[in-house]
C-alpha cells in the first residue's frame, strides 16, 4: 500500500467511524456482491473520443493533464451544454470537445499563450461552464509548471513511469491544484480525486496505445458526486433525515462541511470493501459502479451539490 493510499483509506475510515450523517450498510454490500459477482468496465478513453488518442504523445498527455486538472463540477441550473455538428453534449465530454477545439484552432494547449477570453469563447455554450475563471487559472498554472519544470512535455517527464504510486506522486507534488484534502473533527482527510482519475486515465491509455504493462491496483475510488448517488440508490450508503432533506431538495452542501466529507469518505470505504471481497482493484469497482448509474432500473435520487474544483 502506497503512502497516498494509506492517507486516503486511513483518514476516510476515521470519518466513517465517527460519521453522524452517512452510514455504510454492510448487508447491502453483501446483496450487491451477490447480484454483481463479476464486475467489469471498459475505460472511457478506449472509445477514442474526438480522435483524442490519435494525437502525438506530447500533445496527448499534455491534453490529459490539462483536462484532468479541471475535470470537475459540470452541474448547474441550467446545465452547461455545448452545441456541436453532431448535437448537444454536456459534462466531461463537452469539456474534452471544447479543449480539442482550442487545440485545433491554436495548434497547442499552452494556456500561458491562450487568453481568458479565448478560453471563454470556446467553452461558451448555453451558459458559461461553471467556475470559468477558476478553471482558466488552473489551466494557466498547470501550463506554467509544464513549461518551467518539464520543458512543455509531460509525456517525456513520465514516459518511464508505469505504476500508479509513482505517477500520483509526480502529479500531486508538481501541480498544487491536485491537492484535495478536507478537515474533519481535527483531522486532515485525504481524497485526491482528480489525481486518482488522471493517474488511471494516463496508465490506461499508455497500456492501450503503447502496449505496455501498467499497474493501477493501488488506486482507491474517486470521491465525486455521481458514485455516492449510485451507492445510495443501491442502499449501500444511507443518509440521515437532515442530510437527505438537503440533497433531495438540491440544496448546496458547503465544501469542507461534515456532510460533504462524510459522503465522500463513505464512498471510498464502501468501494474499498467491495473491491477487497471481489479481489478487484478499487478503481475497477469504481468505474463499474459509475456505469451502473446509467442503468435506468436503479432508482436514483439527486446527487449532492457542492461548489468545488475538487470533483
Amino acid at each position: 500500500m502506497n503512502n497516498y493510499q494509506k492517507q486516503i483509506l486511513s483518514s476516510c475510515q476515521f470519518v466513517c467511524d465517527n460519521a453522524t450523517h452517512v452510514k455504510i450498510d454492510e448487508q447491502a454490500i453483501k446483496d450487491f456482491i451477490t447480484n454483481h459477482p463479476h464486475l467489469s468496465s471498459s475505460h472511457w478513453l478506449s472509445s477514442n473520443p474526438y480522435g483524442l488518442t490519435d494525437l502525438n504523445n506530447r500533445d496527448l498527455y499534455n491534453f490529459l493533464l490539462l483536462n484532468g486538472s479541471i475535470c470537475c463540477l459540470f452541474w448547474g441550473d441550467p446545465k452547461w451544454t455545448l452545441t456541436t455538428a453532431s448535437g448537444s453534449i454536456d459534462g466531461a465530454f463537452a469539456q474534452i470537445y471544447g479543449l480539442m477545439e482550442i487545440y485545433k484552432a491554436k495548434g497547442h494547449l499552452d494556456f500561458t499563450q491562450i487568453t481568458f477570453s479565448e478560453y471563454q469563447k470556446f467553452m461558451r455554450g448555453n451558459v458559461d461552464i461553471p467556475m470559468l475563471e477558476e478553471r482558466y487559472q488552473i489551466l494557466h498554472n498547470v501550463s506554467a509548471t509544464l513549461n518551467t519544470k518539464m520543458q512543455g512535455n509531460f509525456y517525456d517527464f513520465i514516459k518511464d513511469v508505469t505504476t500508479d504510486t509513482e505517477l500520483m506522486e509526480i502529479i500531486i507534488s508538481n501541480f498544487p491544484s491536485f491537492q484535495d484534502t478536507r478537515e474533519y473533527q481535527g483531522h486532515t482527510i485525504h481524497f485526491y480525486k482528480l489525481a486518482e482519475l488522471l493517474t488511471s486515465d494516463i496508465l490506461h491509455i499508455r497500456a492501450l496505445k503503447e502496449n505496455i504493462a501498467t499497474d493501477c491496483t493501488h488506486l482507491t475510488a474517486c470521491a465525486d458526486y455521481k458514485i455516492p448517488q449510485v451507492l445510495r440508490g443501491l442502499g449501500i450508503i444511507t443518509y440521515d433525515e437532515e442530510l437527505a432533506h438537503l440533497v433531495d431538495n438540491r440544496m448546496l452542501i458547503p465544501e469542507n462541511s461534515p456532510y460533504e466529507v462524510e459522503i465522500r469518505a463513505s464512498e471510498i470505504i464502501a468501494i474499498q470493501k467491495i473491491s477487497e471481497i471481489l479481489n478487484l482493484p478499487a478503481i475497477t469497482v469504481n468505474d463499474a459502479v459509475w456505469l451502473l448509474g446509467q442503468d435506468k432500473s436503479i432508482k436514483l435520487k439527486p446527487y449532492h451539490l457542492t461548489k468545488t474544483m475538487s470533483y
